[in-house]
């Protein structure tokens, strides 16, 4: 018998073959450059963009919309999480979802402002306090603080403008009135 040169593989997506300097390897077989896109959206792939699903190429956001989880917190819709075998409306799973929890480490305390807990993700320390980064404002007009421009008083946080307007010395030659600096 004589020898044969071994048969290229054929392309799944167009049943041709594929020759060494144009192969694409996904899913165990090999594609031609061409072919190597994403069944829906058609964007050309790469090996970190690239999944599967029963023989079909995809993007991974394009597989993750059409064959991944739904609902509430998927971007998929509001209330419901379900999960489908990638059809419209065979949903064979569903929960209510009451909103996000917040979980991680909680910091002993609450917030001397609203009370609540403190995770260490949102924690601002201040007067030996800890603090969410939203309530890490002034009691009076309400600014953004950092540890710098911050002053406290009985327990609570104020902005040095504030602080100086409502605690600091009053009368003239202290700095109420026209002409005066304030930081």
């Amino acid at each position: 018998m004589p020898w044969k040169p071994p048969q290229p593989d054929l392309c799944p997506k167009c049943n041709k073959a594929v020759y060494a300097n144009e192969e694409r390897l996904a899913a165990g077989k090999k594609w031609h450059t061409m072919c190597f896109k994403c069944n829906k959206c058609r964007k050309m792939l790469d090996s970190a963009t690239v999944t599967e699903h029963e023989g079909s190429l995809y993007c991974k956001s394009c597989h993750g919309k059409q064959f991944g989880p739904k609902g509430y917190g998927y971007g998929g819709g509001a209330g419901v999480l379900s999960m489908d075998a990638g059809k419209a409306g065979s949903a064979q799973m569903s929960a209510t979802v009451s909103g996000p929890q917040v979980t991680g480490p909680v910091v002993e305390g609450g917030c001397p402002r609203c009370g609540k807990r403190v995770y260490m993700a949102e924690r601002q320390v201040a007067i030996g306090k800890d603090w969410h980064k939203s309530c890490f404002n002034c009691k009076s007009c309400s600014k953004s603080l950092d540890s710098t421009s911050l002053n406290d008083k009985d327990g609570e946080i104020y902005c040095k403008g504030c602080y100086g307007r409502l605690f600091g010395p009053k009368g003239v030659g202290y700095g109420i009135g026209a002409g005066t600096l304030s930081t």
